[in-house]
């Protein structure tokens, strides 16, 4: 499950938000406990209680006292805002300065998308 790229704890929390966004995890389902993740991953219960510290320090999850941490009724429609906007700036920005040095106009990259979105393009 982990890589050699970033923290476990972040890749924890990245885990469990592409969980919300696939809807494999909805609003109000309780999560797997910090021991829970220490046991299962095998990894430290600390690293574990950070990623689910992350996540209830930005609102994707919170705390019923004695019970555990449950998916916030939220997070769903806030992941899928924050994605939204990194999108354009991760994809779509760098698409459209790459199609202006290679001079494709930029009605052919909507075309293509209109076509791909038909399924014209297959």
């Amino acid at each position: 499950m982990f890589d050699d790229y970033s923290p476990i704890y972040r890749q924890i929390a990245e885990r469990i938000k592409a969980d919300i966004m696939s809807g494999a995890l909805a609003e109000d389902t309780q999560v797997m406990s910090t021991n829970e993740y220490a046991a299962t991953y095998r990894i430290n219960p600390a690293t574990a209680a950070k990623g689910l510290r992350e996540l209830l320090d930005e609102g994707i999850l919170y705390k019923r006292r004695g019970i555990g941490m449950f998916v916030s009724p939220d997070a769903r429609s806030r992941l899928r805002g924050d994605h939204r906007g990194r999108f354009f700036t991760d994809v779509v920005d760098p698409m459209i300065k790459e199609a202006r040095t290679i001079g494709i106009p930029l009605t052919d990259v909507v075309d293509h998308i209109h076509k791909a979105e038909t399924g014209e393009n297959s």
